[in-house]
């Protein structure tokens, strides 16, 4: 059952990125968006995260001797999905982060379809899991945690008015 409810969030999700991508010129970004999560190496990682562990259980499992361990591997495993994901979409900011061995990191200037993309993919994510669009709010909450070029973070906070 967890494999069909996370099929169906992503086609949901699909459709709400997708109707934002015709809204912004990029409509194939729209179609192609976040077909990597159809590939086992992301599907069953984020189906067994998102809909395969009841995280009440999983904490109460943790203050007791004996907890399963299997827990840990599967965040292990969708660590390793998530990975697979943001270096396989450039509509993610940490695609175009540069991790750097001896200096800090460096954010590259992200293309105009990718930051289209990456707006699409807010608003369609809020719209799918909360029914709103409070993209600008959601961001203003977590901008702090991101790393992006400084003309990219103009440009976005430009988009999201």
């Amino acid at each position: 059952m967890k494999y069909f409810k996370y099929f169906r969030y992503i086609l949901y999700h699909k459709w709400f990125v997708f109707l934002e991508c015709c809204k912004l010129g990029i409509p194939w970004l729209g179609i192609i968006h976040d077909w990597s999560k159809f590939r086992p190496s992301e599907f069953i990682p984020y189906a067994k995260h998102f809909y395969g562990i009841n995280r009440d259980e999983q904490a109460k499992k943790e203050k007791v001797e004996g907890y399963d361990k299997s827990i840990d591997r599967q965040d292990d495993l969708f660590n390793r999905a998530w990975l697979y994901h943001i270096h396989r979409n450039k509509h993610h900011w940490q695609y175009w982060l540069l991790v750097q061995d001896e200096d800090k990191n460096t954010a590259l200037e992200m293309p105009d379809k990718y930051r289209k993309e990456l707006l699409a993919d807010w608003h369609g994510a809020g719209k799918a899991i909360t029914g709103k669009n409070n993209t600008k709010e959601w961001y203003l909450k977590h901008k702090g945690k991101y790393q992006f070029h400084p003309n990219t973070i103009k440009w976005i906070e430009k988009g999201l008015g």
